[in-house]
């Protein structure tokens, strides 16, 4: 049973380091600025991925946890999805319904994780314009900011997961901490945000306990003079990138919590959200203007991910389920999207134009 479990989740990893290494230079070293066509392409291709894992799951779900038999089955049942109702003596069937309703965790939760990485995206665009990161090294300090979030995520998952199945009042934490983050981004979504590099924590840190050259050099995150390695300010970015993911951390894992108690799926759901997060920095980066509602929308998404979390034993005795997540987590983005398309931020006219 414990062969079948490490075979799978082991069996993903490799999956993902391949994607990670084909789309992030083994055919194409060379650093250079990603085109929308090419972002785009992989965008599609992480989203796609991401449904035929959906797919997996529906199908071979048990496989995740080693699940044999029925007794092995009601365990798993009653410590990650309690809510559900198996068919006493049907193994088979009861097998449908678990499959089904992982799955679905899987995909919600996903949908949650891609939704809420369009804020950091925000951010991380104010980050490489702040620090004045040519484009052409920006899929650099991606790439490696993203194999420092997977390795944080990982840790930051396992450990949430092991403290809510101890102290089980954690869940009232997380969800307060998600009402007061998603207020917080209603009521400023609007505010012109700014980076000031010389008061950044990162910064900081680095200015006082690494050797930080003074200026780029070109891509190199490290260069030797004077018989000393120093380190450059694009190895500053890809920290405070890093730094930037564990702060959006802090608001995306426990929010997934709120769809399914399950780590694996919970990693699953965040590790195809962060793999597709760069693609989708290239794809909306210039785009993001045209969506001036969406950060009203994910303040709203998380203020009622945090009170499901809250609520989330009256609202299991109601019959709350996972889909009604889904349908509520789809509205919230496509009404602040489609409130964008109709209602676009007014261009200001200059003083000294010409009236023609």
């Amino acid at each position: 049973m414990f062969s079948n479990e490490v075979l799978f989740f082991g069996g993903f990893i490799l999956v993902i380091s391949i994607m990670l290494l084909l789309d992030l230079g083994v055919f194409n070293k060379k650093d250079h600025v990603v085109k929308f066509g090419e972002a785009a392409a992989w965008t599609v291709a992480w989203i796609f991925l991401a449904l035929v894992f959906y797919v997996i799951i529906n199908t071979h779900g048990d496989l995740v946890h080693g699940m044999e038999n029925f007794a092995d089955l009601s365990a798993v049942k009653d410590k990650y999805a309690p809510q559900l109702k198996l068919i006493p003596g049907n193994y088979e069937g009861s097998l449908e319904i678990y499959r089904k309703n992982m799955s679905l965790e899987f995909i919600t939760g996903y949908l949650l994780e891609y939704a809420l990485s369009v804020d950091n995206i925000f951010v991380i665009i104010l980050i490489f314009s702040s620090f004045g990161v040519r484009p052409q090294y920006y899929k650099k300090v991606l790439f490696w900011g993203v194999l420092g979030a997977i390795v944080m995520r990982f840790i930051f998952i396992f450990l949430g997961s092991a403290l809510m199945q101890r102290f089980e009042w954690i869940i009232y934490i997380f969800g307060l901490l998600l009402v007061y983050q998603g207020g917080k981004i209603f009521f400023e979504g609007g505010e012109d945000e700014k980076i000031d590099p010389a008061k950044h924590p990162v910064v900081k840190f680095a200015a006082k306990y690494l050797p930080v050259f003074p200026r780029y050099v070109r891509e190199h995150f490290f260069v030797l003079k004077k018989g000393k390695w120093l380190v450059t300010p694009l190895f500053v970015v890809v920290l405070i990138v890093e730094f930037t993911d564990l702060i959006f951390a802090v608001d995306s894992v426990p929010a997934v919590f709120s769809v399914t108690k399950d780590p694996y799926v919970v990693f699953f759901s965040n590790i195809f959200a962060i793999m597709g997060l760069r693609s989708m920095f290239f794809f909306l980066s210039n785009i993001m203007g045209l969506f001036r509602f969406l950060k009203y929308g994910l303040g709203v998404l998380l203020v009622f991910i945090g009170a499901k979390m809250l609520f989330h034993k009256p609202l299991e005795e109601m019959g709350f389920e996972t889909v009604y997540s889904l349908y509520v987590i789809v509205g919230i983005l496509a009404v602040s999207i489609l409130a964008s398309v109709i209602f676009p931020e007014k261009k200001q006219v200059t003083s000294g134009a010409v009236a023609k």
